[in-house]
């Protein structure tokens, strides 16, 4: 968001851009001074740097292989000591993850006997204006205490999340909360595009006719996968 408003702010000005973007003036102006004056940033945001460059040099030496376990042992054995939850945490927001053993979860699971709507953006993930394209998915993340399931609806026009659910529980109900979500959100909603991938969750009945009630066309393709590479998400 701070590098939005550099881009912008001489055509539209710091404080009408914060007042679209969930962002205060003080926190951009608080950021900027950081930028400038490193010094005076908080001792945990300096060893998370550095830690992060550590741990970036040793994931990539593994090839990208090691999770946080393995990075975390090899920075006690050169000396370095964080706490392994500091590791993961910066390994998790940096989007660094080491290679999994055994099966991964699948996520969609479709029938093919199941009545579904027409393919209508047929790979073409493009939008020209708000509310034109949403596409919906959910993935996972294994932690201690199991799995955890997080659905999400993006508008394309604008890359941005719409509708999100966090659950451990991979149904119906979760998607459901990230399309309300979505619609409550986005008010006067009309002619938008949802399109998902050939998931029951996604083909259930009370979730088709929450879209239809609320003005929502279906769009159904055969994986998300492709959706989310075309649509450039960071």
């Amino acid at each position: 968001m701070v590098d939005f408003i550099d881009d912008h702010k001489q055509q539209y000005g710091v404080e009408p851009i914060c007042r679209v973007l969930p962002i205060a003036p003080s926190t951009y102006y608080r950021a900027k001074e950081l930028e400038e004056n490193p010094e005076k940033r908080s001792q945990r945001s300096l060893h998370d740097d550095f830690y992060l460059n550590e741990i970036k040099r040793i994931w990539k030496d593994s090839k990208c292989r090691y999770g946080a376990r393995k990075v975390w042992k090899q920075l006690k054995s050169e000396g370095i000591h964080p706490a392994r939850c500091t590791i993961e945490r910066l390994m998790r927001q940096h989007g660094m993850q080491g290679i999994w053993r055994g099966k991964g979860k699948i996520t969609t699971k479709s029938r093919d006997d199941q009545k579904r709507a027409d393919d209508l953006v047929n790979r073409n993930f493009s939008a020209h204006r708000p509310n034109q394209l949403w596409v919906a998915d959910f993935t996972y993340v294994k932690t201690l205490s199991g799995w955890v399931y997080t659905a999400f609806i993006i508008d394309v026009f604008a890359r941005a999340i719409v509708g999100w659910k966090v659950s451990n529980r991979m149904n119906t109900d979760m998607v459901m909360a990230a399309l309300n979500q979505a619609i409550a959100d986005r008010n006067n909603l009309k002619d938008v595009i949802h399109h998902s991938d050939r998931g029951v969750q996604y083909l259930s009945i009370r979730y088709t006719d929450k879209m239809a009630d609320s003005g929502v066309i279906a769009s159904v393709g055969t994986s998300l996968s492709q959706t989310l590479c075309n649509c450039n998400l960071d």
